[in-house]
């Protein structure tokens, strides 16, 4: 089977293969651009990039509701089973082989914190090692040099925030796809509140004037197969 991404809106995407359905980022309560509502979805497992409400969103709830795993870092992983939901704890740099394929956790230069405020551990990205595929979803990060290396290991879609403010905005996110050297760049994580407001027509023709990859937009809803 060919792996299916779809876009839920902001960073949310649902991600598909024969063996799995894995749910990143489900910030859909309160996100006016999702496509879904929480009780429609079931993951096998949910990934999440950092704390933040817009990331961390209803992972508990649907993680408990459906038996998912939350695969994050160990904060968030202490946070999930505290509350009674199953997880799976990792950090930056380390990589785990899951039944459906790899997962590594890669740099998010950002923040993380709780909805109480307390301490929600390293922001962090995401490389899948999926079927014959390789993803990489940047989460919520600034520019960092170091996606040249995470290029290396020939990453065939990444999921790119373009929204500036908090975090990278167009003409870093451009650099990013130089970087990465990706097939594909989703673009992402915009135009989901005012002060991420952006023009993603025109993020996507810079992309593929200064790149050699495809810039990919996305509507809530939509499905990349590839």
């Amino acid at each position: 089977m060919a792996v299916e991404i779809t876009y839920h809106g902001h960073a949310c995407f649902s991600v598909r293969t024969k063996q799995v359905h894995l749910l990143i980022d489900p910030f859909l309560t309160g996100n006016a651009m999702a496509d879904i509502k929480p009780d429609a979805v079931t993951p096998d497992y949910i990934l999440v990039t950092h704390a933040h409400g817009d990331h961390l969103g209803d992972a508990l709830p649907i993680a408990k509701r459906t038996g998912a795993t939350v695969i994050s870092n160990n904060e968030i992983h202490t946070y999930m089973a505290k509350h009674g939901a199953r997880s799976h704890g990792m950090h930056i740099g380390g990589a785990h082989v899951f039944p459906f394929g790899k997962v590594k956790l890669t740099i998010a230069h950002h923040g993380s914190a709780f909805p109480d405020g307390s301490y929600g551990g390293s922001p962090c990205g995401f490389l899948l090692w999926l079927e014959d595929k390789v993803l990489y979803h940047a989460g919520d990060t600034a520019l960092f040099l170091d996606m040249q290396l995470y290029g290396e290991e020939g990453i065939d879609v990444a999921m790119l925030p373009i929204g500036d403010n908090f975090t990278m905005g167009p003409e870093d996110a451009v650099k990013a796809v130089g970087f990465l050297q990706p097939k594909q760049a989703i673009l992402m994580h915009y135009n989901t509140f005012g002060i991420i407001a952006q023009d993603a027509a025109a993020v996507a023709e810079a992309v593929r004037l200064h790149t050699q990859a495809v810039p990919v937009l996305m509507k809530p809803g939509e499905t990349l197969v590839l």
